[in-house]
C-alpha cells in the first residue's frame, strides 16, 4: 500500500513519517530528495543556476538554500520556476524508489506538495496532518526563526490546509503533544493495514 502523507509547513509531517517508519512502513521523504538533487554537480542545481545565476550559490559552489528560499517566497513567478525544475526530478526519484519494490509492503510518501504535483494519484490513501493556522504560524516562526510576515508568506505559498483536508482520505489533528500524535498514527496505521499481508 502507498500512503501519501502531507499537510502544511510545520504541521508535523516528518514527525508523523518517523512514527509510521517505527511501525514498519518504508518512508520516502520528498524534502530529502529535494536536498539530494540540488547538491553540487547535480543537473537540477545547474538548471537553477541557469535561471537565477551564481547568486544562489555559496563560494564553494553549494546551494545557498536560505537565499533561494528568500527569492522563492517573495516572488510567485520564481517559485513556479523552481517548482518546475525540482518537481520533475523529485517525482522521477519517488517513482524509481517505489518501483524498486522495497521489502516492506507499506510505503509512506511524505511530500508537502503531494496534491499540487499530482503525487496523490499514485497513492492508495492520503493522510493530511492538520493544525490550526495560528499554531502553524507559531511553530514555523519558532522552528525556522522567522518573523510573522515571512512565516505567512511561506504558508500562503502552498495550497490552503483546509483545501488539503477536503481532498484527504484521513485527517490527523496535531495540535496536541507528540505523544498524542504518535497514538493517532498507531491507530491509523492499524486501520490502514488491517487485512494487508
Amino acid at each position: 500500500m502507498i500512503i501519501g502523507l502531507t499537510g502544511g509547513i510545520a504541521t508535523g509531517k516528518s514527525e508523523s513519517a518517523k512514527y509510521f517508519e517505527e511501525l514498519g512502513a518504508y518512508s520516502i521523504d520528498a524534502d530529502a530528495i529535494s536536498r539530494d538533487i540540488t547538491k553540487q554537480g547535480m543537473p537540477a542545481l545547474a538548471k537553477l543556476v541557469k535561471i537565477f545565476g551564481n547568486d544562489i550559490l555559496y563560494c564553494d559552489g553549494n546551494l545557498n538554500r536560505q537565499k533561494l528560499a528568500n527569492i522563492v517566497f517573495s516572488d510567485k513567478q520564481s517559485k513556479l520556476e523552481v517548482d518546475k525544475v525540482l518537481h520533475v526530478y523529485i517525482i522521477a526519484r519517488i517513482n524509481e524508489i517505489i518501483s524498486r519494490k522495497t521489502n516492506k509492503p507499506n510505503v509512506i510518501v511524505n511530500a508537502p506538495l503531494l496534491f499540487e504535483v499530482g503525487l496523490d494519484r499514485i497513492c492508495d490513501k492520503v493522510v493530511v496532518i492538520w493544525i490550526p493556522y495560528d499554531i502553524e504560524v507559531k511553530r514555523l516562526a519558532l522552528r525556522d526563526n522567522l518573523n510573522t510576515d515571512d512565516v505567512k508568506k511561506r504558508i500562503d505559498s502552498q495550497m490552503p490546509l483546509e483545501k488539503k483536508t477536503k481532498l484527504a482520505d484521513f485527517v490527523i489533528d496535531n495540535s496536541g503533544s507528540k505523544k498524542e500524535l504518535k497514538k493517532k498514527i498507531i491507530n491509523l496505521y492499524k486501520l490502514l493495514t488491517s487485512g494487508v499481508e
